[in-house]
């Protein structure tokens, strides 16, 4: 019977690393990240041509960011509902949203929209399916752009 050494010692030990690698390699993305390894896309098709045009963007959220008060939405059991408070439009208004699926870009939605009466949108549910969405509102009132944008996670 041989004795177990420090040799043998190390060389388990190095087994055993070499085999966590390989396991890592191999199945590690969906074992250590079972919800980041599925399907996940670029928000849009155009990503780099958006990416160059971005400081209007910055520039629409650093306006909507100096707003006393902000648009906001309520998930309702119909669906979304965005409500524009009266001092951050006028009838000349522009606005559109877009609605990204965060990991399915065919459930993405956009749309310009008219107000109602209460100043609001809805998107109803029937557009919607569970899961993770990023919703992006965006209006122009008197030649100046603004943006927010909302984490929605719709059930």
């Amino acid at each position: 019977m041989k004795k177990f050494t420090w040799g043998h010692g190390v060389a388990l030990a190095l087994g055993i690393f070499i085999c966590f690698i390989l396991i890592t390699i191999f199945f590690g993305a969906k074992i250590l990240f079972p919800n980041g390894a599925d399907n996940s896309e670029l928000v849009t098709e155009s990503y780099y041509e958006d990416e160059l045009a971005y400081q209007k963007v910055i520039d629409a959220k650093n306006n909507a960011d100096n707003l006393k008060v902000k648009p906001f939405f309520a998930q309702l059991p119909y669906g979304i509902r965005i409500v524009f408070p009266k001092e951050i439009i006028d009838a000349n208004s522009k606005i559109e949203y877009y609605l990204y699926r965060t990991n399915d870009k065919t459930q993405d939605k956009s749309q310009k929209i008219n107000l109602d009466n209460n100043n609001s949108f809805l998107i109803p549910k029937t557009e919607l399916i569970s899961g993770s969405y990023t919703l992006k509102v965006k209006w122009k009132k008197s030649d100046k752009d603004y943006q927010v944008d909302y984490d929605v996670i719709w059930k």
